[in-house]
């Protein structure tokens, strides 16, 4: 589990986002849908409806006033320490709320982030304000005029340094010759290799769904592909395809989560640019 600094001051408004963020449902839908598809280039598996320029708006403002000295005017963090939002697996993945509203309404107050005291609906308007700044990564700063409709370069990396850096932190689980042989050859871009990889994909298949055990009593432990777990409940899928669900108190009954991609979930805060144009720069490399 990631530890976020702690923050400058008891009770200050702060959106904090975890990158293992917990999967929320049955929350209100507040970001109206649109025909059109919007999608992030930093996390390119996630598209997303148009969100309703109205709530945005409001959403902006209320994160001006409730989460700006933590998180920053361009939630990248603020001066008191709140974490970079446009990194969060939680900001990224958020759909209609599920994930943030509950961190603004205090499901993280144990990791220092507080109830800030928005309803439904304005939590709903901030988190749909995040969804639409984290849309714009990848055009944001782009150069006006025809300068706009050149490719963006990224193969900017040492990629002596990225071999160094993938055996360091990734040839535990990954090889070259194995399951990411011909990486470099199986994308028409590097930007779209670059973003499978921090997404966790090798190019050849995709991870598993995250699976959970559920142990009720010693003599009932049930096992399957994890459908849905908060702080209340958990809903699993088991072998024949039926679907269990439990209800929460505590410790009990016992959960444990096993997700195929934690590790890369847990590394994601951790790549500073440079480690990223490297490793992009080396599996480039690999034919």
């Amino acid at each position: 589990m990631l530890r976020w600094s702690s923050y400058a001051a008891a009770g200050t408004a702060c959106v904090a986002v975890l990158v293992l963020g917990t999967s929320y449902a049955g929350l209100t839908s507040v970001a109206a849908a649109g025909q059109s598809q919007t999608r992030s280039a930093f996390n390119q598996g996630q598209a997303r409806p148009a969100e309703d320029p109205a709530v945005v708006v409001h959403g902006k403002a209320l994160y001006g006033i409730n989460c700006q000295a933590c998180h920053g005017p361009d939630l990248r963090g603020g001066d008191m320490g709140g974490p970079n939002l446009l990194r969060s697996q939680a900001a990224l993945t958020d759909q209609h709320g599920e994930k943030i509203i509950p961190i603004i309404q205090g499901a993280r107050m144990a990791q220092g982030m507080p109830n800030i005291g928005l309803n439904n609906e304005d939590a709903g308007a901030v988190a749909a304000y995040v969804r639409s700044v984290i849309g714009t990564i990848g055009g944001q700063g782009t150069p006006p005029g025809e300068r706009q409709k050149k490719p963006l370069d990224i193969l900017v990396g040492d990629a002596a340094r990225g071999q160094v850096y993938f055996a360091a932190h990734c040839a535990s689980c990954h090889s070259p010759t194995g399951d990411l042989k011909g990486i470099g050859s199986k994308y028409a871009e590097p930007s779209q290799l670059q973003g499978n990889w921090l997404r966790g994909g090798s190019g050849q298949h995709t991870a598993p769904p995250s699976t959970v055990d559920v142990t009720v009593s010693p003599q009932d432990k049930l096992s399957g592909e994890l459908v849905h777990v908060d702080d209340f409940l958990v809903t699993l899928k088991l072998s024949d395809g039926t679907q269990r669900s439990f209800a929460r108190n505590g410790d009990l009954p016992a959960v444990v989560v096993h997700d195929p991609l934690e590790q890369h979930r847990e590394m994601l805060p951790r790549y500073t640019d440079r480690d990223i144009h490297d490793v992009t720069a080396y599996l480039v490399t690999i034919k």
